[in-house]
């Protein structure tokens, strides 16, 4: 029942943020500065906010279980596949930031790409939301 509660929860979210992209897109944000920070500041940052996000343990609590074997230690497993989850989840991370910087350029970003970006990223949240809800629990 609790799974069924965080699910729906997190699904209507996905939902209202997509939303919420979609419907603010028509404003343009000011453009901002990007103070540069060297790679190591940037790696300790987010290894912080991974660190300290409950959805991270949730996810790899609810998620690698399912993976291990029950014959063997279970802590180098665990270890084992949490390090490949975090490896692949780094990679996309990396190729959405490549395609981002060539999609917006090196200065401010332009009224019309900002927008398409802002609507196409708020209706992969709606669908995330939408494919959430419906995804049938395997018992």
């Amino acid at each position: 029942m609790a799974f069924m509660v965080v699910k729906y929860l997190g699904a209507a979210y996905l939902v209202y943020l997509g939303v919420k992209m979609i419907l603010s897109s028509g404003e343009a944000s000011a453009p901002f500065a990007v103070r540069r920070a060297g790679p190591a500041k940037a790696f300790r940052d987010g290894v912080i906010v991974e660190t300290l996000n409950v959805k991270t343990a949730m996810f790899f609590l609810a998620f690698i279980p399912q993976f291990v074997s029950a014959q063997q230690a279970m802590a180098p497993q665990f270890i084992l596949l949490g390090s490949i989850c975090v490896l692949l989840n780094s990679t996309v991370d990396l190729v959405a930031i490549f395609a981002a910087s060539r999609i917006v350029g090196s200065g401010a970003a332009k009224a019309a790409r900002e927008r398409l970006l802002s609507r196409l990223s708020g209706a992969t949240m709606m669908t995330l939301g939408v494919i959430v809800a419906i995804a049938n629990r395997e018992a």
